[in-house]
């Protein structure tokens, strides 16, 4: 029989932007994914639609599943010509018992290998301004767990580690934070030393509390801090106020909700999430090219009839594009025919595939589309790809400058309702949920009913057209000065900086 393979790879500490390269590779290319708790949403949506999911996630206190049976899960799944990744928050051979989980693949000759992870132990105090090492304070970094088996004492020396004069980090130590700091405090060490515990680090919700090594543990039990949540000892601790660069970015502490389509989500969400915002994609609508479109491959196979191709939409390019794949064509096709577009999005699409936009409106939307091309006065005839429920305002414009065209519908839109419980969960004042097309708001009201009352959150929507249909349900809306994405994330910036009730 056949043997699989196992993967160990490292999610890293939280924030998703931190998986490396290596380790996506590996998810993405994973048969059965077996994962635990620490591993957050949008690592997740890397994950193969097909793929076995195995849940064995561990919490303080409460194993899902034993250590011996993940370990035979792996085995079990490889054995069956799988290629199985075993998917770790952290490091798996950091305190994550990889070690253990390949002396059984080891012992049945299954090949196996390990991508490593980005710590906490580093990673967490950098997000929260605490450099680990620092030649003004120390001279060495120790990373010691802080879990202990029910019932049972710490079994840490906590004489040699004062004696080091080192940065300290306890990994798993919350539970135990007391003990920890009165441990340290018995070896000698100053009460006045900084001290620092960092909840859920490197994430939106990641909460710094700062004391001395005597009053950490009351102040922690005063915040509530809750596991996950990393314990750092030291003087590099003094540096976090100064250093704190994760805690001061303009959307820390916002949640922000996409409702672009899954697959163009990535970069307004990959931007927000750069700005310190806790993003929450909701893709409530789909785009479908019409398979067959006899009307498209009619214009295709006479590309030669047109003067302008014009696409309102990366879509539309996508649609082209997969037609043209299909039968078996390329951009070839498509001869010396000009190529108007929308936006600079669908430009960038059109750039994809070796092309680039012969004209961009000043103002991205139909009508000015429209206007555009009646300026350039083509002496020919022009073709529209769009959706099928595309918007009158760009004929409407070439009608009026007595533009020939033929206007094919060679997609269509498709309201989706993922996860609408959670998303229900955030309308709530401060929520933001950004609106890039009139499509998304009629897929978001229809994906949480009409009924629903949005009053409390912000419709950040990328220009008029958008701004018009969010308003029809009543959304307090902001729009973009341009209908561009980096107009609309500036919106959302300034609006949260000025306005209180962001």
């Amino acid at each position: 029989m056949k043997k699989g393979q196992v993967i160990l790879v490292g999610a890293g500490p939280g924030d998703p932007e931190l998986l490396t390269i290596k380790g996506r590779k590996a998810i993405e290319s994973a048969e059965v994914v077996v994962y635990d708790r620490l591993v957050g949403q949008e690592i997740f949506n890397l994950i193969p639609e097909n793929a076995e999911l195995i849940n064995v996630g561990k919490e303080s206190s409460n194993h899902t599943v034993p250590q011996e049976e993940i370990n035979q899960i792996l085995l079990k799944k490889a054995l069956e010509g799988k290629r199985v990744v075993r998917l770790k928050g952290g490091d798996p051979f950091l305190f994550g018992r990889g070690g253990e989980e390949l002396e059984l693949l080891s012992e049945h000759g299954v090949p196996f290998q390990e991508i490593p992870g980005i710590t906490s132990a580093i990673a967490v105090p950098a997000y929260a301004g605490i450099p680990v090492t620092h030649r003004d304070c120390c001279s060495s970094l120790h990373i010691i767990t802080g879990h202990q088996r029910a019932g049972k004492t710490l079994s840490i020396n906590f004489d040699a580690l004062v004696q080091t004069k080192g940065s300290l980090v306890f990994l798993m130590g919350v539970s135990a934070l007391e003990e920890i700091c009165r441990g340290l405090l018995n070896a000698g060490m100053e009460s006045d030393m900084p001290a620092a515990v960092i909840e859920k680090g490197t994430t939106p919700s990641q909460r710094p509390v700062l004391a001395t090594l005597s009053t950490l543990p009351q102040t922690a039990k005063e915040k509530n801090v809750k596991s996950p949540a990393i314990i750092i000892v030291g003087k590099v601790c003094a540096y976090s106020e100064q250093f704190d660069w994760f805690d001061n970015l303009p959307l820390k502490g916002k949640t922000v909700v996409v409702t672009r389509p899954k697959e163009r989500a990535g970069t307004l969400s990959s931007k927000l999430r750069s700005l310190g915002a806790n993003v929450v994609e909701f893709p409530c609508i789909e785009t479908h090219p019409f398979i067959p479109c006899p009307e498209m491959e009619k214009a295709v196979e006479n590309i030669a009839h047109y003067e302008w191709l014009t696409f309102t939409s990366p879509a539309g390019v996508s649609a082209l594009m997969e037609f043209l794949e299909r039968s078996g064509r390329d951009v070839r096709a498509l001869g010396s025919i000009k190529l108007a577009a929308i936006g600079p999005g669908t430009d960038r699409e059109l750039r994809k595939h070796g092309l680039r936009a012969d004209l961009i409106p000043e103002i991205y939307d139909g009508a000015h589309l429209g206007q555009a091309l009646c300026n350039v006065k083509p002496e020919g005839k022009v073709l529209i790809l769009r959706a099928q429920w595309g918007t009158k305002a760009l004929t409407d414009a070439l009608d009026s400058g007595n533009i020939s065209y033929d206007d094919i519908r060679c997609y269509e839109t498709r309201y989706t309702a993922p996860n609408t419980e959670n998303v229900r969960r955030l309308l709530v004042p401060g929520t933001i949920v950004t609106f890039t097309s009139a499509s998304t708001v009629t897929g978001f009201v229809s994906a949480l009913g009409k009924d629903t009352d949005f009053s409390a959150i912000t419709a950040a929507c990328i220009g008029q057209q958008t701004e018009t249909e969010a308003r029809k349900y009543n959304l307090h809306t902001i729009t973009a000065e341009k209908a561009t994405m980096n107009a609309l994330i500036e919106r959302i910036v300034n609006t949260s900086e000025n306005s209180s009730n962001l």
